[in-house]
C-alpha cells in the first residue's frame, strides 16, 4: 500500500498539469498521452548517457513544455479545433519518443524500453536508506508534491493566472480586457504538459525504465484523479481544488491496489478506471458523494460548490469570470465550480 501512495503521490504532479487545463482552462488535450512518454523518454535517455538525475529531470519537464505549446499553437495559430491538436502532437510524440530511446541504444535508431538499471536516479538515495517504499519515503515525496501545489496556487492567483482562469471561462469577455487568450491558451497548455513532463521523468525513475506505451491512456487516469478528487473534496478554492486532485491521484492508486488485491487482472485496469471516472461523474449528481462534503462542511474546510445564480444582464452560459478582472483581489479568487 505504501507504494501505491508513492506512485500516486508521484502522478498527482500529472494531476495538476491535468487539472489546469481540464478545469481552469476548459481545453480538452489529449497531448498527455505522448507527453508524458516523452519526458519520461528524455529523463531515461540523459541517465543512461551518464548526466545528472536533476538535469534529466528537468529536461523531462522542458520538453512536456514545448509540447504543450506546439497544441498551443496548432490551435490559436492554426486553427485547428483543440481535440484534433492534441491528437496531432501525441501521434507525433510516438515516433519522436522512439527516436528519443533509441539514441542510446547500440546499432538502434529506435527503442521502445529503456532500463535504467543500476543508474543513478533522483530516487537512488532514498532507496539505499531504506527510505523508499516507507512512511518517511512518503513524507519525502509529499513535500516535493507540496511544493509544486503552492506554486500552482500561487500563479492562478497572479494578474497572469486570473487572465486564464478568465480565458476558460469567458473568452470573449477577457479579450475586450485587451488580454490576448492565444497566449494564455499557449502558456497554460505548456505549463500543464511541463508538469506532465516532469511526471513522466519522475515516474521513470521511480518505476526503473523508460516503455514507448507508459502514456498510453493516462489522460483517463489524469481525468480520474481531477473529477474523483474534487467530487469528494470540493473545489471552492483553488488551493482546496489543487490539494484534491492530490489527494484523487493518491485515491486512485489506492483502489487500483485493492482491485489488484483482489484478483482482478491487469489487463482489466482500462475498464476500472473508466468506471471510476463515470462513478465520480453520476454519483455527485445523484446526491450520493455529496454526503461526504457535508460531513466535512462542519469543520469549515471543505464545502460542496454550488454555481451562484448569472445576473440578469449577464450571459447565462458564462461562470462567474468577473473575479479575473483587472484590479480583483487575487487573493480571494475562487476555483472554477461548474463541471464539465
Amino acid at each position: 500500500m505504501i507504494g501505491a501512495i508513492e506512485l500516486g503521490l508521484i502522478y498527482g504532479v500529472m494531476a495538476l498539469g491535468v487539472y489546469l487545463t481540464f478545469r481552469v482552462l476548459n481545453f480538452p488535450d489529449l497531448t498527455v498521452d505522448g507527453s508524458f512518454t516523452t519526458g519520461a523518454a528524455t529523463a531515461a535517455a540523459l541517465i543512461t548517457a551518464g548526466h545528472n538525475p536533476v538535469l534529466a529531470t528537468a529536461a523531462g519537464a522542458i520538453v512536456g513544455v514545448i509540447a504543450g505549446a506546439i497544441t498551443g499553437l496548432l490551435h490559436t495559430k492554426g486553427k485547428i479545433d483543440g481535440l484534433l491538436a492534441g491528437i496531432l502532437t501525441m501521434i507525433a510524440l510516438w515516433s519522436i519518443n522512439l527516436r528519443i530511446m533509441g539514441t542510446v541504444k547500440e546499432n538502434s535508431a529506435v527503442a521502445a524500453n529503456l532500463p535504467l538499471l543500476r543508474a543513478e536516479t533522483l530516487f537512488t538515495p532514498l532507496r539505499d536508506a531504506n527510505l523508499l517504499g516507507s512512511w518517511a519515503g512518503i513524507a519525502i515525496i509529499a513535500v516535493g508534491v507540496l511544493v509544486l501545489k503552492f506554486l500552482v496556487d500561487w500563479f492562478l492567483t497572479t494578474n497572469l493566472g486570473l487572465a486564464i482562469q478568465a480565458t476558460g471561462d469567458n473568452g470573449p469577455m477577457i479579450r475586450s480586457f485587451g488580454v490576448s487568450t492565444d497566449g494564455t491558451k499557449i502558456l497554460t497548455l505548456a505549463i500543464s504538459n511541463g508538469f506532465v513532463g516532469l511526471c513522466g521523468a519522475l515516474v521513470a525513475q521511480y518505476q526503473g525504465f523508460s516503455d514507448i506505451s507508459m502514456g498510453v491512456g493516462l489522460i483517463l487516469v489524469g481525468l480520474a484523479s481531477v473529477i474523483l478528487g474534487q467530487a469528494i473534496f470540493g473545489q471552492r478554492f483553488i488551493w482546496v481544488a489543487t490539494l484534491a486532485v492530490i489527494f484523487g491521484a493518491v485515491l486512485y492508486r489506492l483502489i487500483i491496489f485493492y482491485a489488484l488485491r483482489v484478483g482482478l487482472d491487469p489487463n482489466d485496469m482500462k475498464l476500472v478506471t473508466a468506471l471510476l471516472v463515470v462513478a465520480a461523474l453520476l454519483l455527485p449528481r445523484w446526491g450520493l458523494l455529496r454526503k461526504i462534503p457535508k460531513l466535512g462542511k462542519r469543520g469549515g474546510s471543505v464545502v460542496f460548490e454550488t454555481v451562484p445564480a448569472a445576473p440578469k444582464h449577464a450571459d447565462p452560459d458564462h461562470g462567474p469570470a468577473a473575479a479575473a478582472a483587472p484590479g480583483a483581489d487575487a487573493s480571494e479568487a475562487p476555483a472554477r465550480t461548474s463541471e464539465r
